[in-house]
């Protein structure tokens, strides 16, 4: 993605995520060695992820446009109501089609 169309903002979330990421890489032990980081911190860091994803979530929606919908335009989806009772079949007229 191209860092000229965000904001500040934007950066520096992307920025904080992209060092967070990069420091649990760095930090993750190998299988049978213990975690040089506590659990307060490994807690921390998930924290950080979550307000991280908040922030970018909320930034997303103030930027999406409502789409406008018109009162003649086409649905795109038939409303079938439930419950309600059958509408009576049609009555045949008697003509005969098979010829």
């Amino acid at each position: 993605m191209i860092d000229e169309n965000l904001t500040q903002e934007q950066r520096v979330l992307r920025t904080m995520r992209k060092v967070l990421a990069g420091v649990i890489k760095d930090t993750t032990p190998r299988e049978g060695m213990p975690n040089p980081l506590s659990s307060n911190t490994i807690e921390d860091i998930k924290a950080c992820f979550a307000l991280i994803s908040a922030r970018e979530a909320e930034l997303y929606q103030g930027h999406m446009k409502p789409v406008p919908v018109y009162a003649d335009q086409p649905r795109s989806a038939t409303v079938i109501p439930i419950g309600q009772k059958k509408h009576p079949m049609p009555e045949d007229d008697g003509g005969d089609d098979a010829a």
